[in-house]
């Protein structure tokens, strides 16, 4: 029973340490447009956001994806579709 309580004490003197939160690592810009291309290739519904992606019949999508076709759906596919302001945004915590 001692050893519960003494247990317990020590996870309750130890727990703000561990639960604290540690302050986010800054990521280069290389990393928050492969993070934001990931996040809009993920948001997009069906098969083929980007040519270079695989169609369900295992085709490459080429230009059956919704990057390649003009209108509705304008997937982030490539480092150059993201833009500073993009990036801006996503450190701001707008995404």
């Amino acid at each position: 029973m001692k050893l519960r309580i003494l247990l317990l004490v020590l996870a309750m003197t130890g727990a703000p340490a561990v639960l604290a939160k540690k302050p986010a690592p800054t990521l280069s810009d290389t990393q928050v447009r492969a993070v934001l291309i990931s996040e809009s290739i993920r948001s997009y519904p069906g098969n083929c956001p980007c040519p270079y992606n695989t169609a369900s019949n295992g085709s490459s999508c080429g230009r059956r994806s919704a990057y390649s076709r003009g209108g509705g759906y304008s997937p982030l596919c490539y480092p150059k579709d993201v833009t500073t302001e993009m990036i801006t945004d996503y450190r701001r915590g707008a995404h």
